[in-house]
């Protein structure tokens, strides 16, 4: 028992700063990028509402609060990995696995979270819990965590599930391709919420990549309420008829060809090396 009130106090520090060094360092690299490039990003924005003080202040308040949840919800983890469970795998990474689990994730996080998505937006749920959210109709970077404790709670269940369920039928999954999913979380959750459109021209109409949600797929969520309800792609939405029908029109309105000129260029790598040393002297990479 004293060795596993250790991994748990260990767990709680570590989700902890993780979970918060994610959300810091994405939502503020992306509100960096906005307003370092503000005419580019002024030009695409969907909303012609701004968020204001009490809205940045809100998200970042109760954002903070979902870090602490997360954390919480998230000892299930431990409690599973200690009695068998969960399995994290050890040795040689093959790639070929590595590959498939991360991708396997990716793909059934975004099935759980689009019906746990439309469960919070039932009459009840959304007044007992997700109306938090949508506080932020004209959402920020800093909305991507900005939760009720209940919804932080069901946002962070999804993980222990998944590995509780992938270690049962398949002996588990490597925790590189654990950690590059919440990575991929993080950044798709920032870039939905920016409020500017960054998807380039001509998206939705591309065979290869318009399946994948854009900023304004989820904006017009923000801003509708009642469609739009993926995360990562629109294979749900389109299935089950949820998807906004002017979506393709209304990426059109702000999406434009990106011209990068050698000023801007320069500016983007010196950001970019920038943020890759913040995250590196803080060990998130």
């Amino acid at each position: 028992m004293p060795g596993l009130f250790n991994d748990i106090i260990d767990h709680m520090i570590g989700a902890f700063t993780f979970d918060l060094g994610r959300y810091l360092i994405a939502a503020g690299a992306l509100s960096f990028i906005l307003w370092a490039f503000g005419k580019w990003s002024a030009a695409r924005r969907i909303q012609s509402r701004k968020a204001g003080f009490a809205d940045y202040k809100r998200e970042f308040l109760s954002s903070m609060r979902t870090v602490l949840v997360f954390g919480l919800t998230t000892i299930s983890t431990v409690l599973l990995e200690a009695s068998g469970w969960i399995t994290v795998m050890t040795g040689e990474i093959s790639w070929p696995l590595f590959i498939v689990q991360l991708l396997a994730m990716i793909v059934a996080h975004d099935a759980y979270f689009y019906w746990m998505h439309r469960w919070l937006h039932t009459k009840t749920m959304f007044r007992f819990s997700h109306l938090h959210h949508h506080k932020s109709r004209t959402p920020t970077p800093w909305a991507a965590y900005s939760f009720s404790s209940f919804e932080a709670m069901a946002e962070a269940a999804f993980v222990p599930i998944y590995l509780f369920i992938i270690s049962v039928l398949f002996g588990g999954m490597y925790p590189f391709a654990i950690f590059l999913f919440l990575a991929h979380m993080i950044v798709r959750n920032v870039m939905g919420h920016a409020g500017v459109e960054l998807f380039p021209a001509g998206w939705t109409r591309n065979k290869y990549v318009g399946w994948i949600t854009t900023t304004t797929h989820h904006d017009l969520h923000h801003s509708q309420g009642n469609s739009n309800f993926g995360l990562y792609f629109t294979w749900w939405d389109r299935m089950m008829g949820t998807e906004h029908p002017d979506y393709e029109a209304r990426f059109n309105a702000v999406a434009k060809p990106i011209h990068l000129s050698v000023g801007t260029t320069a500016n983007i790598c010196i950001a970019a090396f920038s943020l890759l040393a913040v995250a590196t002297t803080t060990n998130l990479i």
